[in-house]
């Protein structure tokens, strides 16, 4: 989420242990739920990054980002999440 202090970076791994950084371009509370709308931070100016939406779940009692399985919460989130960004774009 790109603001007067610059963009926010996040470092995930995965089941097989590899790194990854991404760059997060907003976040969205929604029906009692947490999601991000994230870029890889290695994406290149003359490339369209491909945006990813992953929701914050509590396994365990800690925090996780997960891909979302359920079609339709996915476009109802991306719905969201792209209402957000261009309402942020036009300030």
């Amino acid at each position: 989420m790109a603001d007067e202090y610059g963009s926010d970076f996040l470092t995930i791994v995965d089941e097989d242990g590899n790194e990854y950084e991404l760059e997060v371009l907003t976040t969205l509370e929604w029906n009692g739920s947490s999601y991000m709308a994230v870029i890889p931070a290695s994406a290149g100016d003359d490339e369209e990054p491909e945006v990813s939406i992953l929701k914050s779940v509590e396994e365990d009692g800690e925090s996780i980002l997960c891909a979302i399985e359920d079609e339709q919460e996915l476009q109802d989130v991306y719905d969201q999440i792209m209402e957000l960004l261009y309402e942020e774009e036009e300030e």
